[in-house]
């Protein structure tokens, strides 16, 4: 699940604890009053535009304390959206406007933290989500602040395998939870997954159907939906594929009742493991779809708050530079008025241009993220579908496993996160991945890929060449029909070659142009290469590609 059920349980709470100041504020500040009203109908972006702008009427009255406010419900706003990276760094900007030693700023404080702690946590940066907590549990009051608090890092302990630890907190809520039956089959089943992460051999079972018994009798559909995801886990890991399809199923129909697209996802990654081979094809061209709308809709929102603090930053700049131009007019009167003259004139062209400058960054910002995620995703899901729509038998778990790297992947695109270092060697890599395409209407062949031929090559340009193979495969298996493909890898000097041979209806040069094959060419380029395309055959196509190796 992307969101944890703790997680919202504690961004409701903050949301909570902040509106229960709104009202103190609202008396002072009108924008303050128009955005809790805008975050409460769920019109986030007119929520945030308004608490920028109650943030520095408050900076104008000297209330660093309604200001921070304003910056720590604009950080949760963020994170809701899965904007992580602008979420801690408004989060870690309204920090320096509470002061620590004082009793009545320690609310805003923990929430503060809190948020820095789950957007920390989502980033997959364990260590300062853990940190943040601990910074948040110093300035909790309650008892209930100090659980939720403890509940988060012990979450994150656990993703971050120290299973020990997580552990001791878990028993320690669980010793000291309440009389209130949704805390405490959350707290049963946090312990009860942790022993099992522990110890594989280790039965979470009676835990996990004790806690869904209980979030049964609730009604408390959330951690109805937590519990349908774990015991499934359970039963996938164990091989009890009729069991896991039966909870699978049970999480899917609860997540749509939820409306909660990444719980979906997830649902149906368990079912195209689960289900027979129709089924599982069948729910997985339903996941495509559904993951398609969900990165499409996250990229919009991420480019929209980001739109959105440009904007707010550019109507400060003109604020202030027509501040200064009222008090150079004052000073400088009629006998400099040719003067005054030349430099609006130069501001408006300054300033015009970095419009410019700037709506062209974000132009070339989105056609990166698009050529990412044509390459990672597009690329990578056709990949795995060729797999699952040829092969009479294939490894569900290898294919969820597959599944869920192209998701992290996507997630890594969005969060602008380097890649992670690959540590199968280059060779095993490429002849794994043409060898993928293989099925009982088509034969590749590799020769000549052995591990000489990628010695000294530079990791960036290795990816470029990846990308480049799989785009010929993807072209191959749309439209060549080709019964045989060939790839022959030759090193020579300091330079490569390789040819690649299909026996296809072959290919125009036209169409060349037109099939998206440019990409390919796009990319030799990018490592000084060049590619050749040979159409004067009778059948099938035959293409060269050298590049150097340094």
């Amino acid at each position: 699940m992307r969101f944890y059920y703790f997680i919202l349980f504690l961004l409701l709470f903050s949301c909570t604890q902040n509106k229960k100041q709104k009202d103190n504020q609202s008396n002072t500040n009108i924008y303050y009053d128009k955005a809790w009203d805008f975050k409460d109908k769920k019109v986030t972006d007119s929520a945030v535009i308004n608490f920028y702008k109650a943030k520095d009427l408050f900076l104008k009255k000297n209330d660093s304390v309604g200001a921070g406010k304003c910056l720590i419900n604009i950080g949760i706003i963020l994170t809701e959206k899965g904007d992580y990276f602008g979420a801690q760094e408004t989060s870690l900007d309204a920090t320096k406007y509470f002061n620590n030693k004082n009793p009545e700023n320690y609310d805003n404080i923990r929430s503060n933290y809190n948020n820095l702690g789950i957007a920390s946590y989502n980033l997959k940066d364990y260590e300062n989500a853990i940190k943040f907590y601990d910074f948040a549990i110093n300035y909790s009051g309650s008892d209930v602040d100090i659980q939720i608090c403890l509940n988060n890092k012990a979450k994150a302990l656990q993703d971050n395998k120290k299973y020990n630890e997580a552990l001791i907190i878990y028993n320690d809520i669980l010793n000291k939870r309440s009389k209130n039956n949704i805390e405490y089959a959350r707290a049963i089943t946090n312990l009860s997954k942790a022993k099992w992460l522990q110890n594989p051999s280790y039965n979470p079972i009676p835990e996990f159907r004790k806690a869904l018994n209980l979030r049964l009798k609730e009604e408390d559909i959330w951690g109805q939906n937590s519990s349908y995801a774990h015991l499934s886990d359970y039963y996938i890991k164990n091989n009890k594929l009729d069991s896991a399809l039966l909870y699978a199923n049970k999480m899917y129909r609860v997540a749509k009742e939820l409306k909660s697209p990444d719980d979906q996802i997830e649902a149906l990654q368990k079912l195209i493991v689960s289900e027979n081979n129709d089924q599982s094809k069948k729910y997985f061209q339903i996941y495509q779809k559904l993951y398609d709308s969900i990165s499409i809709s996250r990229s919009k929102a991420k480019n929209q708050f980001a739109i959105i603090r440009y904007d707010v930053e550019k109507i400060k700049a003109k604020n202030a530079e027509n501040e200064f131009d009222i008090l150079l007019r004052n000073i400088i009167l009629t006998a400099l008025s040719l003067s005054l003259i030349g430099g609006i004139f130069w501001y408006r062209k300054r300033k015009k241009r970095l419009q410019q400058e700037k709506e062209l960054e974000v132009k070339n910002t989105q056609l990166k993220m698009s050529k990412k995620v044509h390459d990672v995703v597009a690329n990578g899901i056709y990949q795995v579908m060729t797999k699952i729509e040829n092969q009479e038998h294939f490894d569900k778990d290898e294919a969820l496993d597959e599944l869920e790297y192209v998701y992290e992947k996507s997630r890594d695109i969005s969060y602008e996160k380097n890649e992670i270092k690959d540590t199968q060697p280059f060779d095993e890599k490429i002849s794994a991945l043409i060898a993928s395409f293989k099925n009982d209407t088509v034969n590749t062949y590799v020769a000549g890929n052995g591990k000489n031929i990628w010695e000294n090559f530079p990791a960036s340009s290795k990816d470029e060449v990846y990308q480049i193979i799989r785009e010929l495969l993807v072209n191959m298996k749309k439209h060549s029909q080709a019964s045989t493909v060939a790839f022959k890898f030759e090193k020579l000097n300091n330079s490569v070659t390789i040819h690649y041979t299909d026996n296809g209806i072959g290919i125009s040069g036209d169409l060349i142009r037109k099939n998206g094959l440019t990409n390919t060419g796009t990319r030799i380029e990018a490592i000084q290469g060049k590619i050749i395309f040979e159409t004067n055959i009778e059948k099938g196509l035959k293409i060269y590609i050298s590049f150097p190796t340094s």
